[in-house]
């Protein structure tokens, strides 16, 4: 039976990891070597409070929340709407930093485009917007075989982008999170849950694409040296980066500490590794006064508790 605590667990790893970035988000590399993120920090680069998170964390809490009823795309799509036009799940009323994909998108649905042809499919629309939402979709793993679970990660994912490429990168951060929380080591869960999700890419359909995914795919992601690591708003390098600094790290907090001192994209890169993280370390693992720092954290543990007993009912 899945816990409120493992559910919290990938959460609020996820959403600790966005509001570490937030404040030095689209900052460089350069900076953030000479002075390294260390502690949550505050205003910044978007003007606001310690514990804020982006849309990254808002649109998890969205999709989360819509996976306490009966899978719906059409629901989903819903709650990122509302999100957007009503500040659904924002961390203090207003929204900031929306991608330009999934701006696209929604406003592409609002317009009675249906969600599942919303998304961007041109190789410019691979931006890590689908990426940092995905990660509640790994916790019906129970309740659903394999191959059906990784068709609605590739589902989720074209609401906002469409193109097979993030499809993919949904897949793979899917498997590998899967993977963690049925208890495998770093390594392991990394290594086991590429092998489970090539069962499913090794179809022609995905042929053209795998190229790209040769680095991640390797096994050794965690032996490039950071100078490789790219920190952009690419999907490929966000998810690269992410498992880069996960399995670089031997603690949470150096995992997203890793992550938002990459630069650029902080927070995203934060969030994907901090939900990895936050699984494998657990809750007890994010440092305490981060996680009383972030905004609505209440509420947080409330989603978590009806997303897990939520999920074995309805998915």
């Amino acid at each position: 039976m899945l816990t409120a605590t493992q559910t919290l667990s990938g959460l609020m790893g996820l959403c600790v990891g966005d509001a570490l970035g937030v404040p030095v988000e689209f900052t460089s590399r350069a900076e953030r070597t000479k002075s390294p993120v260390t502690k949550m920090l505050g205003y910044g680069t978007w003007h606001q409070p310690p514990g804020t998170w982006s849309d990254d964390s808002s649109l998890t809490f969205c999709l989360a929340e819509s996976l306490c009823r009966e899978y719906s795309i059409d629901a989903i799509a819903l709650c990122f709407w509302r999100w957007y036009k009503q500040a659904y799940w924002t961390p203090r009323g207003e929204i900031f930093g929306i991608g330009q994909s999934t701006h696209a998108a929604i406003m592409r649905i609002n317009q009675g485009v249906p969600p599942l042809e919303a998304g961007g499919t041109s190789e410019m629309s691979n931006g890590n917007g689908s990426l940092m939402r995905i990660l509640p979709m790994a916790y019906c793993h129970k309740t659903l075989d394999f191959p059906e679970l990784i068709s609605r990660v590739h589902q989720v994912s074209c609401i906002t982008h469409a193109h097979l490429r993030s499809q993919i990168a949904c897949g793979i951060y899917t498997s590998i999170a899967i993977e963690l929380l049925q208890g495998s080591d770093l390594l392991t869960a990394y290594l086991q849950g590429l092998e489970k999700i090539q069962t499913i890419y090794s179809d022609a359909e995905f042929a053209s694409e795998m190229l790209h995914f040769a680095r991640v795919l390797g096994g050794d992601i965690a032996s490039f040296p950071i100078e490789e690591m790219k920190s952009g708003g690419y999907v490929i390098d966000t998810l690269e980066a992410s498992l880069w600094c996960l399995l670089n790290s031997s603690s949470y907090a150096e995992a997203v500490l890793k992550a938002v001192n990459l630069g650029e994209h902080t927070g995203t890169t934060a969030a994907v590794t901090g939900g990895l993280a936050g699984i494998y370390y657990g809750i007890e693992g994010i440092p305490q006064q981060w996680v009383n720092s972030i905004a609505r954290k209440q509420d947080i543990i409330n989603l978590a508790r009806r997303f897990a007993m939520a999920v074995y009912t309805h998915n």
